[in-house]
């Protein structure tokens, strides 16, 4: 409870505002539809006739409605005696009586939402409508579709690139498409490219917003709409064979806005309405204004209106010129249709004074250039076409309005070719704003586009503020979780730690700097890495952690943003392979760039490729390659051939890598040998293969070892030292079996002293190996890394126990017990014995299966254990009547059903088999079991056939089904570890060789004495740690251009092989 508690406290402080209620309130259906039946009631009213004058026909009003349409006050009206019938006069407003959603049926059951709106219906009203009550998101773009009402006939290639362009642009932008709404013309051909998306997208890509905006009265079937309280749904059938002069809506839009003038059969009644719903939602903002964009003033932030002009006969001209008057772009497109023709054949030909044009006279010095832009051949896109009409509104606006769209609408390809051009000359501060919309908004193509095109990314992270906001908009909970916790863990132990300004009031949430970040990061590579963020003097500035921005959701596109962020950075690194490292401990994505550029630089020179692995580098707090993938558990980059050679070498130390194993060995008890060259050196062996010309100056020639450093080299290698170790622990093994066995006394003797001496080296070395700390991890972590080691923790056991055991074996009266608790230690010491075998190739990985069978057979036996307690419980509860002794209890119950596994079969079930005298009734007698329940005659008296359907039962899923089972996991570990037996023997020899690399050279009892200099050496005269030598600056320099011109080949080769592979050019036959 208390860890909840804690949890619950946590994320009440994350919290710096209370949520809005309707982020978090979850309301009925029955209620919500209630609410909107209540809010349409309120704002949007229909209109009627109220007064019935006889038009053509004797039966029909001249509002076009019949007789019977009307109520009775309009059949005869009092008002409006003697007057003739207006439509401005005689018709009147009352709440509208149709609304909710409406079902099609057929394939797919397709559904959308619509309203029966009176024709003076303020713009703002059905604004509210459109984003609040059927809450759509604002749009970024407005195309309205407009033209072909009837017979309308497109090519087939001329629809299919109208149906992908206008689909393109609205799925990218996040556009509305405004259309006439009915199942006829132009407004078809949309329903139909709405349809084509639905069927081949997922259900995660976002839904396309057609809204159709008709005339109600010239509705077919529009009966089965009307309901007073809504529809929910109402079931539209569209009988376009029997509509007449009607039209049928469509049943691939999305959302209907059904125009009401009161009047039957008329068309064209919502092109008022239409124009001033365009207008106004041309004015709004950008629909992807989040609050993650920085304080920026930008000249425009209205939405774009965008006119799709396809066939129009009568007023397209008029309507083009209009348009462009307004300021809104228009888009074309020669070959839809009898106008655009038309209108295309005239612009090419008007400067012939003899040739028709069947248009009104317009301005042509305003026209004409304008239809340069927006008069377009089929042959280009469709949706390229529109989006560079909807960006290029007018000259007079200016290039950041253009990238702004560009990036609201997602269209890098638009941003290329209209904006950073040869002719526009940007300044880095220019796009900073860009550049944090971008990585806000999740736009990865954005991001290396900008930094393409001169955003120093230097200039841009200079400001805290920004870096903060970067931080704070991060949707991963992988980091800022924890960033979190360690906020919090700081404050409940320190009152205000490092730049914690207090919370005002308790609904406010901690407050963090980039001081926090730095001490995460530093948390993620490893202690021993400088801080990237060092403290100001200054108080820094802070940004505030709320549940919203700790959200445990990472969406893909995030994670493209952060992996083409990252990408961009790694061409442009001085440090490639230590950069790609560091992110290889947070992202896997990246780990194909480490093992490319690695392989690169290994293939061209072998010695510089190892000491990039150990090169410190002051970038990453003096940390290395090669600690960084072991801290990234990376083992495919550790398996690669340079990173083993390198381990290779480490383990021989300055012996030579081409010595075989019994040439050490013998040199290891007959040193002499080593001055006849019957051991090679490695410094010798450079020596003789540095003979090349081409070999830089750099490169110091070795000298030859003499006769003691020979004799040293020999007995520090780790390779030696690790055979010298076998050989002490067989020897400490055997002295233990022979003190247990032989010589255990309750007086001491020499050899059980030797023994004690022993350990006392073994835990001398143990507590070196906990308080060394080279790479400057801190002993926390320290100690923590110690006890995730499985041999440490046999290590600790071992000396527990045979601590314990010693303690037990000098007191009297537990001298016995404590024998049997030094024998179970030399049980856990065999154990121990184990690690040895991980250096080799054949047994390393055995080792590890056997590991982790261990850990599966741990949790099968919770599994195991419930049917050997039920059987074990229920039969000794039949058997056995009222034994009140434990120890045969725990017998019956657990063990003889354990033992009934391994084949023991039991004896007490069956009658036959009963004997008397082996077992005592009353319970009586210690040694012996109790008998079970007994008749008159002295036979047992329970149910035999009972007994032995249990067992039989027991049995077929004890030893059949679970045992298998057992053998079926087992067999998944073995293959799984089998499968990748190379890369995990790479791996794990890591650690056996900086284990015995950093480890004293004499073996136990004889390592005491290293114990007692270093314990001089450090504690005594205070002396430092060793360092090792670093590379010279010149030879860094040169190493780091080396690692560049690798690095370029890689991505030089790498981009060939991607534009040559078999899906590149699927992707670009497709866009073609």
């Amino acid at each position: 409870m208390r860890g909840a508690e804690a949890e619950s406290e946590l994320v009440h402080s994350l919290a710096i505002s209370s949520a809005r209620p309707s982020e978090h309130l979850s309301l009925s259906p029955s209620f919500q539809r209630c609410a909107f039946a209540s809010w349409i009631r309120g704002n949007v009213c229909k209109k009627e006739c109220c007064f019935f004058e006889k038009g053509v026909r004797e039966d029909a009003c001249k509002c076009g409605y019949s007789k019977t349409d009307h109520v009775d006050e309009a059949i005869k009206p009092e008002d409006f005696a003697g007057e003739s019938w207006d439509r401005h006069r005689h018709v009147r407003e009352g709440p509208t009586d149709a609304f909710g959603d409406i079902s099609f049926g057929g394939l797919g059951q397709k559904t959308g939402k619509y309203v029966r709106v009176s024709a003076d219906t303020r713009p703002e009203v059905l604004y509210r409508l459109l984003t609040e009550q059927w809450k759509l998101s604002p749009p970024n773009l407005l195309i309205s579709v407009t033209g072909g009402a009837k017979n309308f006939y497109l090519k087939g290639r001329l629809k299919s690139m109208f149906h992908r362009g206008i689909i393109k642009v609205a799925q990218t932008t996040g556009a509305w498409i405004l259309t006439g709404g009915t199942h006829t013309g132009v407004m078809k051909h949309v329903g139909q490219a709405v349809r084509d998306y639905a069927l081949s997208s997922s259900s995660t890509k976002g839904q396309i917003v057609a809204i159709g905006v008709a005339t109600w009265g010239v509705i077919h079937n529009r009966d089965s709409l009307v309901c007073s309280e809504g529809c929910f749904p109402a079931h539209y059938l569209g009988d376009v064979s029997g509509q007449g002069r009607l039209s049928c809506l469509d049943n691939n839009h999305t959302h209907f806005l059904l125009v009401d003038d009161g009047t039957h059969g008329r068309y064209g009644m919502e092109i008022e309405l239409r124009s001033h719903l365009e207008k106004y939602i041309s004015g709004k903002r950008l629909g992807n204004k989040g609050p993650g964009t920085l304080n920026v003033s930008h000249p425009f932030e209205a939405s774009v209106f965008l006119s799709v002009l396809c066939d129009i006969v009568c007023v397209s001209f008029q309507t083009i010129y209009n348009a462009i008057l307004n300021g809104t772009p228009c888009v074309l497109l020669e070959g839809s249709g009898r106008s655009s023709r038309c209108d295309c054949a005239g612009r090419r030909t008007a400067s012939d004074p003899g040739h028709y044009c069947p248009h009104p006279p317009v301005d042509e010095k305003v026209l004409w250039p304008r239809l340069n832009m927006i008069c377009h051949s089929a042959a280009q896109s469709a949706s390229i076409l529109i989006l560079r009409s909807a960006s290029r509104t007018s000259e007079s606006q200016c290039w950041k309005r253009q990238l702004e769209l560009a990036i609201a609408w997602n269209r890098v390809d638009i941003a290329e070719s209209e904006i950073f051009t040869e002719e526009s000359q940007w300044k880095s501060s220019d796009l900073h704003w860009a550049m944090f919309s971008a990585l806000v908004g999740h736009k990865p193509q954005f991001v290396r586009l900008l930094l393409e095109n001169g955003v120093s990314l230097w200039d841009f992270l200079q400001d805290e503020v920004t870096l903060c906001e970067l931080y704070r908009q991060l949707p991963s909970c992988f980091f800022l979780r924890k960033l979190a916790k360690r906020l919090h863990s700081s404050c409940r132990s320190r009152r205000q730690p490092f730049g914690i300004r207090p919370r005002a009031h308790s609904g406010q949430g901690e407050t963090i700097s980039m001081t926090h970040v730095c001490e995460e990061v530093r948390h993620l590579l490893g202690s021993f890495t400088k801080p990237l963020y060092p403290p100001p003097p200054t108080a820094p500035y802070h940004f505030n952690m709320t549940m919203e921005e700790t959200s445990s959701s990472v969406s893909s596109s995030v994670e493209k943003v952060f992996y083409t962020f990252g990408a961009w950075g790694f061409t442009r690194c001085s440090d490639y392979l230590q950069c790609v490292c560091v992110c290889v401990c947070v992202c896997v994505r990246v780990r194909p760039s480490i093992q490319g550029v690695f392989s690169k630089c290994h293939n061209s020179d072998e010695e510089r490729a190892q000491k990039l692995l150990v090169r410190a580098s002051p970038i990453w707090g003096r940390t290395t390659c090669l600690r960084l993938a072991l801290e990234a558990d990376d083992k495919s980059f550790v398996a690669q051939s340079s990173v083993q050679a390198l381990l290779t070498q480490i383990w021989c130390g300055e012996l030579s890598v081409d010595n075989p194993v019994w040439r050490v060995l013998v040199c290891m008890v007959f040193f002499p040998l080593i001055y006849t060259g019957f051991l090679l050196f490695r410094s010798a062996f450079f020596a003789n293969s540095h003979t090349s010309d081409n070999d830089p100056p750099r490169l110091q020639q070795p000298k030859l070892l003499g006769c003691w450093s020979k004799l040293v080299c020999l007995y520090s290698s780790p390779q030696v030292k690790f055979y010298w170790n076998i050989v002490s622990y067989f020897a400490f093994l055997f002295l233990f079996a022979v003190v247990l066995m032989i010589d255990f006394h309750a007086k001491p003797s020499a050899g059980e002293l030797l023994l004690y001496m022993w350990l006392i080296s073994v835990v001398c070395e143990e507590v070196r190996q906990l308080f060394h700390d080279h790479d400057g991890f801190g002993l926390r972590k320290k100690a923590k890394m110690y006890i995730d080691d499985l041999w440490n923790i046999l290590d600790v056991l071992s000396i527990l126990l045979f601590v314990i055991g010693l303690a037990f074996r000098l007191t009297t009266e537990l001298f016995y017990a404590g024998k049997i608790l030094l024998c179970i230690d030399f049980v856990v010491f065999c154990l121990r014995l184990m690690a040895i075998f991980t250096i080799s190739r054949t047994l390393g990985p055995k080792i590890i299966i056997v590991k982790r069978m261990m850990m599966d057979m741990f949790f099968f036996m919770f599994l195991l254990s419930i049917w050997v307690v039920a059987y074990g419980v229920a039969k000794q509860g039949i058997l056995i009547d009222n034994d009140d002794r434990l120890k045969w209890i725990v017998r019956g119950a657990v063990y003889e059903p354990y033992l009934i596994i391994f084949g023991n079969f039991p004896t007490n079930i069956d009658n036959a088999a009963f004997d008397i005298n082996s077992c005592t009734i009353h319970g009586t007698d210690p040694l012996k079991p109790k008998c079970p329940m007994l008749n008159d005659n002295q036979t047992p008296a329970f149910p035999e056939w009972l007994t032995i359907i249990m067992l039989c039962v027991y049995l077929l899923f004890a030893n059949i089904l679970l045992l298998n089972l057992l053998i079926a996991i087992f067999n998944f570990t073995f293959q799984e570890v089998q499968d990748n037996t190379d890369r995990i023997w790479k791996f794990q020899r890591y650690e056996l060789i900086k284990e015995y690399h950093s480890r004293p050279a004499a073996p136990p009892p004889f390592i005491i004495l290293s114990h007692l200099y270093l314990f001089i050496r450090h504690v005594v005269l205070c002396r430092p740690p060793v360092k090792y030598d670093e590379l010279p600056q010149v030879e860094e320099e040169e190493l780091l251009s080396w690692e560049a011109l690798m690095k370029d080949r890689y991505l030089v080769s790498t981009q060939q092989e991607q534009s040559q592979s078999m899906e590149r050019r699927i992707l670009d036959t497709a866009q073609r």
